[in-house]
C-alpha cells in the first residue's frame, strides 16, 4: 500500500526478484513511478478497505507492506492484513518512533524512518564501536562493522576471532561480501561485519585497538 518512491521501489524490487506484486494508492498517477515495465497489478483504493485489498489479491499474499505517506493509515492497513486476512509477514512504515515501538510490542513490524535515518547517520559519524549496526530485542548481541587496523593486516581470520571474542560475519573486500572460512586473511582496505556480545563489546574494541598478541 503506497505508491510513492518507497513503494514503487520496493515493488519494483520485489518484480525484479520474481515475485508477484500488487501495488495500491488512493492516486491513480502515481503509478507513473513503477514504469511501464512493471507487470504487477495496480488497484487505485483506500488500502484499509477490506473490499479494495481483496481486489488487490490480498487472500492469496504472503507479506503485505503498508508505506504510504500517513502513519494512521498504514497502522490501520497493517492490522487489517493482519488481523483480518491473517497475513503473517506484515510491516507498517512509522514516522512517529514513539508509536513505532507501541505497534512493534503489538506484533506488527515497523520501520520508523526518522529514527532510521538518524541511526544510520550516527554509524557514520561516532568512531567504530559507538553504535552498532543492530541490536536484538534483548540487548545481547550486537553486529558492528569494523574497518580493519593495521596491527590486523595478514592475520588469519580465525585468530582473529579468538582473540577478541567474537565472529565474523562477513567481510566487506574491493567492493564485495565475502564470507570468510579457516584459511582466510585479513587484507588491507577489509571492513569487518562483527558479530559480538554485548557485554564484551568493550573489551573485543579494546584487543582490536591493541593489536594481536605474538605468537
Amino acid at each position: 500500500m503506497g505508491c510513492g518512491r518507497v513503494g514503487s521501489t520496493l515493488a519494483r524490487s520485489l518484480e525484479d526478484r520474481n515475485h508477484t506484486v500488487s501495488v495500491i494508492d488512493t492516486d491513480p498517477d502515481s503509478f507513473r513511478r513503477l514504469g511501464a515495465d512493471f507487470n504487477g497489478d495496480k488497484i487505485t483504493g483506500v488500502g484499509f478497505d477490506q473490499g479494495v485489498l481483496e481486489k488487490a489479491g490480498i487472500r492469496r499474499a504472503d507479506a503485505f507492506a503498508a508505506v504510504s505517506s500517513g502513519d494512521n493509515s498504514n497502522i490501520i492497513a497493517a492490522r487489517v492484513a493482519r488481523e483480518t486476512f491473517d497475513i503473517a509477514q506484515v510491516v507498517a512504515r512509522i514516522y512517529d518512533p514513539g508509536r513505532a515501538e507501541v505497534y512493534t510490542r503489538l506484533g506488527i513490524t515497523t520501520v520508523a524512518t526518522v529514527r532510521w535515518t538518524a541511526d544510520q547517520m550516527l554509524r557514520r559519524i561516532l568512531p567504530a564501536g559507538a553504535e552498532p549496526d543492530f541490536r536484538d530485542h534483548a540487548g545481547t548481541i550486537r553486529l558492528d562493522q569494523v574497518p580493519v587496523t593495521n596491527e590486523w593486516i595478514g592475520q588469519r581470520t580465525v585468530n582473529f576471532q579468538m582473540q577478541t571474542r567474537s565472529r565474523i560475519a562477513w567481510i566487506d573486500r574491493l567492493g564485495e561480501g565475502m564470507l570468510p572460512h579457516r584459511d582466510s586473511v585479513i587484507q588491507e582496505g577489509d571492513i569487518l561485519h562483527l558479530v559480538m556480545r554485548e557485554e564484551t563489546a568493550a573489551e573485543t574494541y579494546r584487543t582490536i585497538e591493541q593489536g594481536p598478541e605474538e605468537d
